[in-house]
């Protein structure tokens, strides 16, 4: 079987925007893209963001979660940053999912939008806890087949549940998926996790990788064999 390349995008899970910009600076020319979460965008905020998607393609990782109107307005807020790609809860539940989709249609480049499913840090214990029993796949599944309903690009999943998601959507439907850790990589706090090449065997569009990157001794050698992992 053959499959499409997937993107590798290197999450910029630091605290200083210095270290971050130093970061975008030498992984650039491997062909990366980058994601900017809510601890560094509580550090540069807007502007910082501004900057970076000037540089080229940024997935502002802030998962809105709010009343449909509140969402809308910020979801149209942070595309007019110039990001590539944003996401909201599909918690949120339709409503506001459409109320995000609708506050970028008139964008001439709208970022490709995306709702995340289950946390990768979530396992079916956790699920239970929160009040939603079964198995995380069926959740994921059902919150996907939302997602698509409701108009959006694609779904923040783990690794694990890129074959259930196309299965229940489209295989066109985009998957981003971290909890990408390499052999012998700490799980750290994620729960459900798989290695690049497992996400690129089961079809998934683009894989989120920070920690085995941001905090490796030589972070550009670790990107490159990621990146070989992947295309293998």
């Amino acid at each position: 079987m053959k499959y499409k390349p997937a993107q590798l995008i290197v999450a910029l899970d630091l605290a200083k925007t210095g270290p971050a910009m130093d970061l975008v600076e030498r992984l650039s020319p491997l062909g990366v893209s980058f994601k900017v979460g809510l601890e560094l965008y509580m550090v540069g905020g807007s502007k910082f963001v501004l900057g970076l998607a000037s540089r080229g393609p940024i997935f502002l990782d802030l998962k809105f979660h709010d009343i449909p109107n509140t969402t809308a307005a910020a979801v149209k807020k942070a595309a007019s940053l110039g990001v590539s790609m944003l996401n909201v809860h599909a918690s949120g539940g339709r409503e506001m999912m459409m109320a995000a989709r609708e506050a970028i249609e008139g964008f001439e480049k709208r970022p490709i939008l995306l709702a995340v499913t289950v946390l990768t840090s979530m396992s079916e214990r956790h699920l239970l806890e929160t009040g939603c029993p079964g198995s995380t796949e069926e959740k994921v599944s059902l919150l996907a087949s939302l997602t698509a309903e409701c108009g959006l690009d694609g779904v923040v999943c783990s690794p694990l549940e890129i074959a259930s998601v196309k299965k229940a959507v489209s295989k066109n439907f985009i998957t981003v998926t971290p909890g990408i850790r390499t052999a012998g990589e700490k799980a750290d706090d994620q729960s459900r996790v798989a290695a690049p090449a497992d996400v690129a065997r089961a079809g998934g569009d683009y894989l989120v990788v920070g920690r085995p990157i941001t905090r490796a001794q030589d972070p550009e050698e670790a990107t490159r064999a990621i990146l070989a992992e992947m295309g293998a």
